[in-house]
């Protein structure tokens, strides 16, 4: 069964840092691509970032560039969001999706399985 499970969210000041975990089970995270969403309240779930053995990182938030980094760690099966220099804005539940593919796609409708989410919470 193909499970991920989001973790390292909760409540930061602005400037902090926080490292979220993707831990996936019932595949192989260097076989597909993996991608970070955010879902701010009152808005529409985003794109954060992906990242994919063939085409390595995508930014899909040019708000983030320069301050979040996505990584994976093949032999925990997990993938990693840090997330620096925090801004209220990034306030936001944050999760996790597998692609279909091997590659990242910039449409939710291309990842197939996704986590229960991480509340962040960044305050000022």
């Amino acid at each position: 069964e193909v499970q991920l499970v989001e973790s390292g969210g909760g409540l930061v000041q602005v400037g902090g840092s926080l490292r979220l975990s993707c831990a996936a089970s019932g595949f192989t995270v260097d076989d597909y691509a993996i991608a970070w969403f955010r879902q701010a309240p009152g808005k529409e779930r985003e794109g954060v970032l992906c990242i994919s053995s063939s085409d390595g990182v995508t930014y899909y938030a040019d708000s983030v560039t320069g301050r979040f980094v996505i990584s994976s760690d093949n032999a925990k099966n997990t993938v990693y969001l840090h997330m620096n220099s925090l801004k209220p804005e990034d306030t936001a539940v944050y999760y996790c999706a597998k692609s279909l593919l091997v590659w990242c796609g910039s449409s939710q409708r291309a990842y197939d399985s996704w986590g229960q989410g991480t509340r962040v919470t960044v305050s000022s």
